[in-house]
């Protein structure tokens, strides 16, 4: 089994429009993230959630493995990894959906019961309105070797 490295970060900041941050990967890589997803999931974030001051003192973790928030807050760098690629349409695009839709003959209402999602759904990512999660891209690729 190859072994997995963990994305590290080499600095982050809060971007202009909340809840942005601003990061920039080891690697030289950089880019803005949105965390309303987490932010607005997780009972961990409440304190994030209207909270603009406070989460402007995000600053990188220790070894550049998360970053953290005044109030023992963190998020870790895979999370933000995987965030940023759904976000640009690396985990899958929408044209991809869009054409493992048709590929399979699925309407909306098809793909939706197929992927355990509502039609809307379905048609935000159809649509490239939502980016897709890893997991909704690991189910069209199972659904189709099924």
């Amino acid at each position: 089994m190859p072994k997995k490295y963990l994305p590290r970060l080499r600095s982050v900041r809060s971007a202009q429009c909340f809840p942005f941050i601003e990061v920039t990967w080891l690697n030289g890589e950089h880019g803005a993230i949105d965390l309303s997803g987490p932010i607005s999931t997780f009972k961990f974030y409440e304190p994030l959630r209207n909270n603009s001051e406070l989460f402007q003192t995000v600053r990188l973790g220790e070894f550049g493995t998360d970053i953290v928030w005044d109030g023992d807050l963190d998020m870790s760098a895979d999370t933000l990894r995987r965030l940023a690629d759904e976000q640009t349409g690396q985990t899958m695009s929408a044209e991809g959906f869009r054409s493992w839709r048709e590929r399979n003959a699925h309407t909306l209402d098809t793909a939706a019961k197929a992927l355990g999602l509502s039609r809307r759904m379905v048609a935000y990512y159809e649509q490239g309105e939502k980016p897709i999660p890893r997991v909704v891209a690991l189910a069209t690729r199972a659904l189709e070797l099924a």
